[in-house]
């Protein structure tokens, strides 16, 4: 039965939500459910069964605020499936957006038609990387070399008579 909260929650909320609404069940708080007598003697007056039972049922005014990265937070309610289809048609709809956009920004830059596929897109910009960072090696190694002055070959030519 709990399994199937779980498409929703973790299942450390789950035990979250059912201790904290057993806790108020057993400081005497009213029952959301209409649950009979002969139930009620059956689970033994259990308030974790009490509460798995409200739970289930959807009566429980609870929301969960689930922290997010960059301390942001979201609270959680459940999705019907038209919402769940609508999020993924959107979400379809701007990774194609995206690809379209790189081959623009590719035609832009290069000056020819971007490449068809999104492999084609990876390798052109891996081979603009490597010719970039080439260059920058090239000039890194011009700035370490410098012209020798007079005064580093009269200390290299000192240090060797000393040494002799």
């Amino acid at each position: 039965m709990i399994e199937e909260l779980e498409d929703k929650f973790t299942k450390y909320e789950v035990a979250r939500i059912l201790g904290a609404r057993a806790l108020q069940l057993a400081m005497d708080a009213p029952l959301l459910l209409k649950i009979s007598e002969k139930e009620l003697e059956e689970i033994n007056y259990n308030p974790i069964e009490m509460a798995k039972r409200e739970l289930l049922a959807g009566v429980l005014p609870i929301t969960i605020n689930r922290p997010m990265p960059k301390k942001r937070e979201e609270k959680i309610k459940p999705l019907t499936k038209e919402q769940i289809e609508e999020i993924k048609r959107k979400t379809e709809e701007n990774k194609a957006a995206e690809e379209l956009e790189a081959e623009h920004e590719i035609e832009e830059r290069t000056g020819k038609e971007a490449p068809i596929h999104s492999e084609e897109i990876k390798e052109d910009e891996k081979l603009e990387h490597e010719e970039v960072s080439e260059e920058k090696k090239v000039t890194e190694d011009d700035e370490i070399m410098e012209l020798s002055t007079s005064e580093d070959e009269t200390e290299t030519e000192t240090s060797g008579e000393e040494e002799a």
